[in-house]
């Protein structure tokens, strides 16, 4: 018989927090948060008042002073009187563009090399081994070192180009290879340029989703459509018959000599070219691992049996075992793309002006503030990193098998 005065039962206790198991897991994890964040708090203010005592308080101040120094590459506008944050910006820019480049190139350079090392042929396997053990296993700086040698030994200087006595001539007179780097036609947007523009963009993406109606008719119904020449019409056509109605919006300016240099057109320089190469065909090799595992992870007999209903070997690798592979191969890819950023870190021993080299190097040996530009350093690269996990997460969460 109970009472008023005795606790109900099924309440809580503190005397619970320790004693029921269903609670005392919680009560230790949440005494070592406390302790956690006790400690971090006693170190964060015994580095401040050490800081003080020595006269290094931090301040972010130097962003806004004149940087002083020319960058050789920038994609936005840029001189030695623009701010140490416009430097900054420069530089988060040029490595956010090499690690784009870098990882498409990687991708598509893996892509074949791996399902290449599984061909039949054995010569063709045999050469996709060799590359992919011996990229692997030599650090990526030599192979960054090594190409930029190559193109400032091997390729003519400009004025090899020159008049009559020219030892070099530009490739189909719009394209010059230099040991200063690689010289394009740029383009130049008339009015109406930009109406063009999205009209490829909008082929783009009919495109993508005409295929993607052609792999769903197929599952569906077995009906097979043609792929190739349809997607390059609905990318090719669009596109030429609003630049002709608009009358030529856009156009090209060539690169042309002139003094000790080219001017005109788009410049790549010769940092940008070795750093994209090397991170491309050195994350490559061991991209074309991932893939080749996630290849070999699929069973056989699915594509045996994709082949007995007289599928052609390119359409079982398309419609059969790369959409399943996918599943084995993009968990890996992730880290394989981070490498590659946090690689770009290495642009500064070819004199590419990445965030590293302008925030972490000039701007830090300039101002002497050693602690703030670490600390940007590090929370760029943690925040570009994040990014790039959580959108190759949502990819990957989609391609995953769905439990019914």
């Amino acid at each position: 018989m109970t009472t008023m005065s005795d606790p109900q039962q099924g309440s809580f206790r503190l005397s619970m927090l320790l004693n029921d198991t269903r609670y005392r897991s919680y009560t230790f994890q949440f005494i070592a948060l406390l302790l956690l964040i006790a400690l971090m708090a006693f170190l964060g203010i015994n580095l401040v008042r050490n800081l003080a005592e020595a006269g290094l308080n931090i301040s972010y101040d130097f962003l806004g002073v004149p940087a002083g120094y020319d960058i050789n590459q920038t994609l936005i506008d840029y001189n030695s009187q623009s701010s140490n944050l416009r430097a900054a910006m420069v530089g988060i820019i040029n490595t956010l563009l090499v690690a784009f480049l870098a990882c498409v190139t990687a991708t598509i350079i893996g892509v074949i090399a791996g399902v290449a090392r599984l061909s039949k042929n054995w010569l063709v396997s045999k050469l996709m081994s060799v590359y992919v053990e011996i990229f692997r296993n030599i650090p990526v700086l030599i192979w960054i070192l090594m190409i930029y040698t190559l193109m400032t030994a091997v390729l003519p200087a400009p004025n090899a180009f020159r008049g009559d006595n020219a030892t070099s001539s530009m490739f189909l007179d719009a394209f010059a290879f230099t040991n200063r780097g690689v010289y394009i036609p740029a383009p130049v947007w008339g009015p109406g340029s930009m109406l063009v523009v999205a009209i490829f963009i909008l082929s783009i993406i009919a495109a993508f989703f005409y295929r993607r109606y052609a792999v769903k008719l197929l599952f569906e119904t077995g009906k097979l459509l043609p792929t190739g020449w349809p997607t390059l019409a609905i990318l090719v056509v669009p596109t030429l018959l609003m630049f002709f109605v608009m009358g030529s919006p856009v156009g090209l300016e060539m690169p042309e000599l002139k003094g000790f240099n080219f001017s005109g057109g788009i410049q790549i320089g010769a940092p940008l070219i070795a750093l994209w190469l090397a991170l491309s065909v050195y994350t490559g090799a061991f991209i074309a691992e991932n893939v080749r595992a996630g290849i070999q992870a699929i069973s056989k007999g699915q594509t045996e049996a994709a082949s007995s209903l007289g599928l052609r070997p390119k359409r079982v690798m398309n419609l059969i075992v790369l959409p399943q592979a996918l599943r084995v191969i993009i968990p890996p890819l992730i880290s394989q793309y981070l490498n590659i950023t946090k690689n770009s870190s290495l642009a500064i021993a070819v004199g590419y002006a990445d965030i590293t080299a302008t925030l972490g190097g000039i701007t830090l040996n300039q101002t002497g503030r050693a602690i703030e530009c670490v600390l940007l350093l590090m929370l760029f690269y943690l925040t570009i990193s994040l990014s790039i996990s959580a959108i190759m997460n949502v990819y990957n969460n989609n391609v995953s098998l769905k439990e019914r």
